[in-house]
Protein backbone atom coordinates (compact mmCIF):
# COMPACT_ATOMS: atom_id res chain seq x y z
CA UNK A 1 0.00 0.00 0.00
CA UNK A 2 1.50 3.36 -0.42
CA UNK A 3 1.94 6.05 1.70
CA UNK A 4 -1.00 8.23 0.18
CA UNK A 5 -3.49 5.34 0.25
CA UNK A 6 -2.48 4.65 4.01
CA UNK A 7 -3.08 8.22 4.55
CA UNK A 8 -6.51 8.03 2.87
CA UNK A 9 -7.29 4.85 4.80
CA UNK A 10 -6.56 6.04 8.57
CA UNK A 11 -9.01 9.36 7.63
CA UNK A 12 -11.45 6.57 6.63
CA UNK A 13 -11.10 4.80 9.79
CA UNK A 14 -10.80 8.50 11.86
CA UNK A 15 -14.10 9.58 10.06
CA UNK A 16 -15.57 5.20 10.99
CA UNK A 17 -14.62 5.45 14.59
CA UNK A 18 -15.58 9.14 15.36
CA UNK A 19 -19.13 8.05 14.05
CA UNK A 20 -19.17 5.27 16.20
CA UNK A 21 -18.09 7.07 19.25
CA UNK A 22 -20.33 9.86 18.99
CA UNK A 23 -23.27 7.37 18.50
CA UNK A 24 -22.24 5.75 21.73
CA UNK A 25 -21.56 8.80 23.35
CA UNK A 26 -24.63 10.21 22.65
CA UNK A 27 -26.64 7.74 24.37
CA UNK A 28 -24.91 8.80 27.77
CA UNK A 29 -26.96 11.96 29.81
CA UNK A 30 -24.90 15.40 28.90
CA UNK A 31 -23.98 15.21 32.66
CA UNK A 32 -22.34 11.96 32.11
CA UNK A 33 -20.37 12.97 29.46
CA UNK A 34 -18.91 15.94 31.20
CA UNK A 35 -18.44 14.17 34.50
CA UNK A 36 -14.52 13.78 36.07
CA UNK A 37 -13.24 10.58 35.26
CA UNK A 38 -9.83 11.49 36.32
CA UNK A 39 -8.77 10.59 32.51
CA UNK A 40 -5.92 13.19 31.08
CA UNK A 41 -8.59 15.61 29.83
CA UNK A 42 -11.38 15.03 33.09
CA UNK A 43 -13.96 14.04 31.38
CA UNK A 44 -15.70 12.13 27.95
CA UNK A 45 -16.29 15.55 26.75
CA UNK A 46 -12.85 16.96 27.48
CA UNK A 47 -11.16 14.22 25.69
CA UNK A 48 -13.24 14.48 22.67
CA UNK A 49 -12.58 17.96 22.97
CA UNK A 50 -9.14 17.56 23.26
CA UNK A 51 -8.94 15.91 19.75
CA UNK A 52 -11.02 18.42 18.30
CA UNK A 53 -8.48 20.99 19.46
CA UNK A 54 -5.63 18.54 18.42
CA UNK A 55 -6.99 18.36 15.06
CA UNK A 56 -7.47 21.78 14.68
CA UNK A 57 -4.06 22.80 15.35
CA UNK A 58 -2.58 20.15 13.03
CA UNK A 59 -5.00 20.96 10.32
CA UNK A 60 -4.37 24.63 10.61
CA UNK A 61 -0.80 23.66 10.15
CA UNK A 62 -0.97 21.52 7.52
CA UNK A 63 -3.14 24.14 5.87
CA UNK A 64 0.57 25.71 5.60
CA UNK A 65 2.08 23.19 3.18
CA UNK A 66 3.40 24.28 0.30
CA UNK A 67 0.97 22.82 -1.80
CA UNK A 68 -1.83 24.93 0.09
CA UNK A 69 -4.46 22.30 0.34
CA UNK A 70 -7.54 23.13 -1.14
CA UNK A 71 -9.72 20.92 1.07
CA UNK A 72 -8.13 22.64 4.12
CA UNK A 73 -9.18 26.55 3.17
CA UNK A 74 -12.25 26.42 5.65
CA UNK A 75 -9.56 25.48 8.38
CA UNK A 76 -7.66 28.20 7.98
CA UNK A 77 -10.69 30.57 8.82
CA UNK A 78 -11.04 28.94 12.08
CA UNK A 79 -9.20 30.04 15.81
CA UNK A 80 -6.51 28.37 16.62
CA UNK A 81 -7.47 26.75 20.00
CA UNK A 82 -4.96 28.61 22.28
CA UNK A 83 -4.46 25.31 24.90
CA UNK A 84 -5.14 21.51 24.03
CA UNK A 85 -7.20 21.30 26.80
CA UNK A 86 -9.78 23.79 25.81
CA UNK A 87 -13.35 23.25 25.68
CA UNK A 88 -14.40 24.35 22.00
CA UNK A 89 -17.46 22.76 22.59
CA UNK A 90 -19.17 22.85 25.90
CA UNK A 91 -22.06 21.03 24.39
CA UNK A 92 -21.86 17.78 23.10
CA UNK A 93 -23.95 18.14 20.11
CA UNK A 94 -22.08 21.11 18.93
CA UNK A 95 -18.80 19.18 19.09
CA UNK A 96 -20.39 16.16 17.37
CA UNK A 97 -21.29 18.79 14.25
CA UNK A 98 -18.20 20.27 14.11
CA UNK A 99 -16.34 16.71 14.70
CA UNK A 100 -18.13 15.32 11.61
CA UNK A 101 -17.29 18.80 10.17
CA UNK A 102 -13.75 17.96 10.68
CA UNK A 103 -13.67 14.03 9.80
CA UNK A 104 -15.39 15.42 6.17
CA UNK A 105 -12.41 17.76 5.58
CA UNK A 106 -9.80 15.35 6.14
CA UNK A 107 -10.78 12.47 4.73
CA UNK A 108 -11.39 15.41 1.35
CA UNK A 109 -8.11 16.38 2.70
CA UNK A 110 -6.13 13.01 2.18
CA UNK A 111 -7.40 12.26 -0.84
CA UNK A 112 -5.33 15.22 -2.42
CA UNK A 113 -2.40 14.42 -1.00
CA UNK A 114 0.47 13.68 -2.88
CA UNK A 115 3.41 11.27 -2.42
CA UNK A 116 5.72 14.35 -3.55
CA UNK A 117 3.96 16.28 -0.79
CA UNK A 118 5.18 13.95 1.72
CA UNK A 119 8.54 14.30 1.18
CA UNK A 120 8.51 18.17 2.04
CA UNK A 121 9.50 19.53 5.47
CA UNK A 122 6.51 21.26 7.16
CA UNK A 123 7.50 24.35 9.16
CA UNK A 124 5.58 24.91 12.16
CA UNK A 125 5.60 26.62 15.42
CA UNK A 126 4.48 24.02 18.77
CA UNK A 127 2.12 25.62 20.81
CA UNK A 128 4.85 26.96 23.19
CA UNK A 129 5.95 28.71 20.18
CA UNK A 130 8.90 26.57 19.46
CA UNK A 131 10.28 25.84 15.81
CA UNK A 132 10.20 23.14 14.43
CA UNK A 133 11.16 21.82 10.67
CA UNK A 134 9.76 18.14 10.34
CA UNK A 135 9.05 15.41 8.00
CA UNK A 136 5.68 15.40 6.61
CA UNK A 137 4.95 12.19 6.34
CA UNK A 138 6.14 11.79 10.12
CA UNK A 139 3.61 14.32 11.13
CA UNK A 140 0.80 13.05 9.05
CA UNK A 141 1.13 9.87 10.98
CA UNK A 142 1.73 11.37 14.57
CA UNK A 143 -1.48 13.48 13.31
CA UNK A 144 -3.67 9.91 13.18
CA UNK A 145 -1.78 8.37 16.56
CA UNK A 146 -2.96 11.33 18.58
CA UNK A 147 -6.28 10.20 17.05
CA UNK A 148 -6.17 6.73 17.86
CA UNK A 149 -4.35 6.98 21.54
CA UNK A 150 -7.21 9.71 22.80
CA UNK A 151 -10.11 7.81 20.96
CA UNK A 152 -9.17 4.46 22.51
CA UNK A 153 -8.91 6.52 25.91
CA UNK A 154 -12.74 7.65 25.39
CA UNK A 155 -13.76 3.89 24.26
CA UNK A 156 -12.74 2.80 27.87
CA UNK A 157 -14.25 6.03 29.42
CA UNK A 158 -17.35 4.89 27.89
CA UNK A 159 -17.08 1.14 28.68
CA UNK A 160 -16.57 2.40 32.02
CA UNK A 161 -20.14 3.79 32.12
CA UNK A 162 -21.63 0.87 30.46
CA UNK A 163 -21.29 1.80 26.77
CA UNK A 164 -19.96 -0.65 24.39
CA UNK A 165 -18.71 0.84 21.26
CA UNK A 166 -18.00 -2.40 19.08
CA UNK A 167 -15.15 -3.07 16.92
CA UNK A 168 -12.36 -0.57 16.99
CA UNK A 169 -10.03 -2.55 14.76
CA UNK A 170 -8.64 -0.68 11.47
CA UNK A 171 -8.14 -4.51 9.95
CA UNK A 172 -12.21 -3.63 8.63
CA UNK A 173 -11.36 -1.40 6.61
CA UNK A 174 -7.81 -2.97 4.78
CA UNK A 175 -8.62 -4.23 1.75
CA UNK A 176 -8.21 -7.36 0.87
CA UNK A 177 -5.28 -8.45 -1.46
CA UNK A 178 -5.73 -10.97 -4.02
CA UNK A 179 -2.37 -12.95 -5.27
CA UNK A 180 -1.91 -12.77 -8.90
Amino acid sequence: MSRTRHISLMADYNQWMNAKVYASAKTLPEEELGADRKAFFGSILGTLNHLAAGDRVWLQRFARHPAQYLALEPIRQLPTPERLDQLLFPGFQELAVHRAWLDQIIVEWSGSVTESDLEHPLHYKSMKGVPADKNFYGLVMHFFNHQTHHRGQVTTLLSQAGVDVGSTDLVGLVPDEFPT
